[in-house]
């Protein structure tokens, strides 16, 4: 499979413990498609299969189903993460192109919060109480979405698949309208947490972590899994200051020889930069999220630019250990992977077919899997119940969690080594819960092959 090291563009500019700029970004919306959409068979949960389609909810119409989201197209999360929304629009421009959900094209705007929780509550209040959208689609960031949470809720505007792995989304009983998606970062820290005090017993291990709810709840699964008594650093940054090196000269100084990274790509590249700049190189375990092969590639090797050097990305991100919920893009035999990989040559091909347009085709799968069962007409407390119903797992590797008293998403990974810019799997699919005593165990089930159509069935 053919890969590229670029960033899409908005790309980063920054030296390595220096200041960040971000370039603009242009557009804030997709195109939905325009092609006749023809019923779709399925059965429905919300009237007749043959009931004439109607303007049923706010954002539905007889041939349109509006929904929103706020991205960060500019702004520090932006490399990377800006490719997420346009391939979910790219899956949504192939649904379109086949049928619709039961006739209806998606129509999915997407607004620059730039990663700063104050304009996230701008642009969201502009899509809800504006644009009239019927649902929030993978509104991206853990302090962001936070921001609007209960806004959505209070406006009971369903507030699905929340792109960050934060456990606060799983508060149906104060917030039922919210679900997560990915794997959350406790059961991801459980899962690293394991792998850590199994493979690295006896070494010292240092945590380099945001410091807000993504990196406190990726410490607290590691703190259920790995021994104290290993554990002699905790260092945690804040996305508005890009200078770590007082964070990677602590983390040297305990000694640390693993450092367990909660971080987002571009502090990922920060880390690893600042840590080769002053001769510290411990074994790099990254959470999901900031570990995309091709994005950090791609990062290290412009940071490193601007600061008047030239390294090879690919060769700096080999050794590194993470996990994931997604099959690998390495895997050209997956039939997840063949789809989405057409998706993007049809509707995406200026993207990379990284990590990132991965998530972004994924979550829109389970979105059009969660509108085709909520019915022909549906309402917005028809989707919330569908999901509640439950989802299969369609292109992840383990279950969802989905029922009425639990909104996290995806419930295990697998661990893997970055290798010539793929997450090589190691081991097998493990699933685990929240707890502090939650066991990890190996997942017996298998991945369900993709539809031939690239369709969902209701």
């Amino acid at each position: 499979m053919k890969r590229s090291n670029r960033l899409r563009a908005p790309a980063v500019a920054v030296v390595a413990a220096a200041a960040l700029a971000v370039a603009a970004c242009s557009s804030s919306s997709s195109p939905s498609s325009n092609s006749t959409a023809g019923s779709s068979p399925a059965a429905s949960t919300s009237g007749s299969a043959n009931a004439p389609l109607t303007a049923s909810a706010p954002g539905i119409t007889a041939t349109t189903i509006t929904i929103g989201s706020h991205q960060p197209l500019t702004g520090p999360a932006a490399p990377g993460y800006s490719e997420i929304a346009p391939a979910s629009a790219a899956y949504f421009a192939y649904v379109n192109a086949h049928g619709g959900v039961y006739g209806r094209d998606i129509d999915y705007k997407y607004l620059d919060d730039g990663y700063n929780p104050t304009q996230t509550a701008t642009v969201v209040r502009q899509l809800v109480l504006q644009d009239n959208v019927y649902a929030i689609f993978d509104g991206l960031g853990t302090p962001t979405h936070l921001a609007v949470e209960s806004f959505l809720n209070a406006q009971k505007v369903p507030d699905v698949f929340v792109a960050s792995g934060c456990d606060c989304w799983d508060q149906p009983t104060t917030d039922p309208e919210t679900f997560g998606w990915q794997l959350d970062y406790i059961r991801e820290g459980k899962i690293l947490g394991q792998y850590i005090a199994q493979h690295f017993k006896g070494k010292k291990i240092g945590y380099f972590y945001q410091d807000d709810e993504f990196g406190m709840d990726g410490v607290k699964g590691l703190d259920y899994e790995i021994p104290k008594s290993m554990v002699v650093a905790r260092e945690s940054y804040v996305d508005t200051n890009v200078n770590v090196a007082p964070q990677v000269a602590a983390l040297r100084a305990s000694g640390a020889q693993v450092v367990v990274s909660f971080s987002i790509p571009a502090f990922t590249a920060l880390l690893k930069l600042t840590s080769l700049k002053v001769g510290f190189s411990p074994t790099l375990v990254v959470s999901n999220v900031g570990s995309d092969p091709i994005t950090l590639s791609g990062l290290l090797e412009s940071f490193a630019k601007q600061g008047g050097a030239t390294v090879n990305g690919n060769s700096l991100t080999d050794g590194i250990i993470s996990d994931s919920y997604a099959p690998s893009l390495g895997d050209a035999s997956n039939s997840w992977i063949a789809l989405f990989s057409k998706v993007h040559a049809q509707y995406d091909a200026k993207a990379p077919f990284d990590g990132n347009v991965l998530y972004g085709m994924g979550v829109a799968y389970t979105f059009v899997q969660a509108m085709l069962k909520a019915g022909r007409n549906p309402t917005r407390a028809d989707l919330v119940n569908a999901i509640n119903s439950g989802l299969s797992q369609g292109p992840l590797v383990a279950p969802y969690a989905y029922s009425m008293t639990d909104h996290d998403g995806v419930t295990g990974a697998y661990i893997g080594v970055i290798n010539n810019g793929a997450l090589t799997p190691e081991g097998p699919v493990l699933v685990t819960d929240t707890s502090a005593t939650g066991a990890i165990t190996s997942y017996t089930g298998t991945q369900p092959t993709a539809p031939a159509s690239g369709i969902p069935a209701p």
